[in-house]
C-alpha cells in the first residue's frame, strides 16, 4: 500500500482541528436540518474499481434508495430524514482516498462517513477519522489486526475477519481431507505482495504446519501480474493435490483461465477475493463448480435471500457471495443506530459497539468492534457459492471433493 506522505498528514492534523472547532460551536440541530448529508470516496475507476464496483458501490447505491424509498433515516423522535450522498472516486490510489475523505469531512461537512473498498485503503483512512471524530464501518477489509485497530481508533469497526481466521479455517478443511484419504497433505501457494495476501498467507504458513500440512511451494507475486502460467506449471509439478491462492480479484479470474489452458486440476483449487463474485460465476460457468473461497451463503437464510433478490432486482446485477452482505447489514446497524441515538456521532459510535441489531445476517452484535459470526469457507456448488466453513454451524453445506475437472467451454 502506498503511504500516506507526512506533508498530507500535517495538513489532515490541521483541517481536523479547525473543524472539531467549528463543528463544536455551530452544530446543526435536526429540526433545520433538510437531509442527512452522507459521503464516501470509493474506487470507480483503476485497479481497484471491479472489486468496488461489486462489492460496495451496489450496496451504497441499493441502501440509499430503500431508505429514502421508505422517507429517510428514521430519528429518535420519529421524523425522518432524506439521505443526501456526496461521492467521490478514490481512483484506486491511497493517497487520493485519503485526500478525498478530507474533503468530505472538512469541505463538504458530511454527517457520516461511508468505508472504502479494501483493507489497504480501510487503513489509510481510518486513524483520518477517528481523528476527525467519525465512525468508520471497515467491511471490505480483512486484518488480523483488527483488535488492534479497535482498540487503538475506538469508533472503527471491523467486519470481514483477519487472515488467520480465513487461514484456520482452510487448514481444517484441508486437514479434514487429507485425514479422510481424499487428498494428500501437500499444499502449493501463491501470495498477491500486499496486506490482504500477506495476512493470509503468514497466516496459512502457521495454521497449516500445525494441521500437519506440507506446503511444497510458497510464492508471492507483485500487484499487477498478469501471467501465472510459470506458477500454475511449478504448481503442476509439485504434485500437491491442494493448490491455494490468496489472490484479488484479476489474479482470481487471470489464475482461473491460465489453470483450464494449462490443464491444471488439482483436487482443491482455492482462490481468493472474486471468486465469489457474480461475474466469476459468468465468466466460468460450469467450471466454477468446487472451487473455493472465502466467505459463502446460507441459503436457509431468508431475510439474506429477500436482500439478494432486491439487490439483483434494483441494481440489475446480484451481489457477491461474501462482503456483499457484511456491506449492507453495515448500513443497517447504522440505520438502526440513528434510530435509537440520533445524529451525535459519538453516540452513533458507542451504539455501535454496545448494541444488538437485526440484520440481513440475523441477530447481529459485535465483539470488541468486530463482527466474529462469519462463514470463513464457501464452494460453488450448482451454481451458488455455499458456505462450508464452520461446518459445525447450523446453515452450512457439506464440501463437495475433488473439484470436477473443467469442462471445454
Amino acid at each position: 500500500m502506498t503511504l500516506v506522505s507526512r506533508r498530507l498528514a500535517l495538513q489532515t492534523l490541521c483541517a481536523a482541528a479547525t473543524l472539531l472547532a467549528s463543528t463544536s460551536l455551530s452544530a446543526v440541530s435536526a429540526q433545520d436540518r433538510t437531509s442527512v448529508k452522507i459521503g464516501y470516496a470509493v474506487s470507480m475507476t483503476g485497479g481497484n474499481a471491479g472489486g468496488a464496483g461489486i462489492t460496495t458501490i451496489p450496496n451504497y447505491k441499493l441502501w440509499v434508495h430503500e431508505v429514502n424509498e421508505a422517507g429517510g433515516l428514521e430519528l429518535p423522535d420519529g421524523t425522518r430524514l432524506p439521505i443526501e450522498v456526496v461521492e467521490y472516486d478514490d481512483r484506486s490510489s491511497a493517497e487520493e482516498v485519503v485526500r478525498a475523505v478530507e474533503r468530505l469531512v472538512t469541505q463538504d461537512q458530511v454527517d457520516f462517513v461511508l468505508s472504502p473498498w479494501g483493507t489497504g485503503f480501510n487503513l489509510a483512512v481510518a486513524p483520518l477519522l477517528d481523528r476527525f471524530g467519525y465512525p468508520l464501518i471497515a467491511s471490505a477489509a480483512v486484518t488480523d489486526k483488527a483488535p488492534e485497530f479497535a482498540e487503538r481508533w475506538t469508533r472503527s469497526f471491523w467486519l470481514l475477519g483477519g487472515g488467520a481466521d480465513y487461514a484456520g479455517a482452510l487448514s481444517e478443511v484441508l486437514a479434514a481431507a487429507h485425514a479422510s484419504g481424499e487428498i494428500n497433505g501437500d499444499v502449493a501457494i501463491i501470495s498477491v505482495a500486499d496486506g490482504f495476501g500477506i495476512d493470509l498467507v503468514n497466516a496459512a504458513r502457521a495454521t497449516f504446519a500445525e494441521a500437519g500440512l506440507n506446503i511444497v511451494m510458497d510464492r508471492t507475486y507483485p500487484p499487477g501480474t498478469t501471467d501465472f502460467s510459470p506458477m500454475i506449471n511449478e504448481a503442476q509439478a509439485s504434485g500437491a493435490d491442494s493448490f491455494v491462492a490468496f489472490s484479488y480479484p484479476p489474479d482470481t479470474f487471470a489464475l482461473t483461465q491460465q489453470a483450464q489452458v494449462a490443464s491444471y486440476n488439482p483436487d482443491v483449487f482455492y482462490l481468493g477475493v472474486g471468486t465469489p463474485f457474480p461475474t466469476y460465476l459468468a465468466a466460468n460457468g460450469e467450471n466454477t463448480e468446487g472451487i473455493l473461497s472465502l466467505g459463502g451463503i446460507d441459503t436457509s437464510n431468508q431475510a439474506l435471500m429477500d436482500y439478494r433478490q432486491r439487490h439483483t432486482d434494483f441494481i440489475g446485477q446480484a451481489p457477491d457471495f461474501w462482503a456483499s452482505q457484511m456491506t449492507y447489514a453495515g448500513l443497517e446497524m447504522l440505520e438502526e443506530a440513528i434510530k435509537r441515538v440520533g445524529l451525535d456521532r459519538d453516540a452513533v459510535a458507542e451504539e455501535l459497539s454496545s448494541g444488538t441489531f437485526t440484520t440481513i445476517l440475523g441477530e447481529t452484535r459485535l465483539e470488541d468492534n468486530q463482527l466474529r459470526d462469519l462463514w470463513w469457507t464457501g464452494q460453488w456448488q450448482n451454481g451458488v457459492f455455499v458456505a462450508i466453513e464452520p461446518s459445525e454451524r447450523e446453515g452450512a453445506s457439506a464440501i463437495v471433493l475433488p473439484k470436477q475437472t473443467w469442462q471445454a467451454q
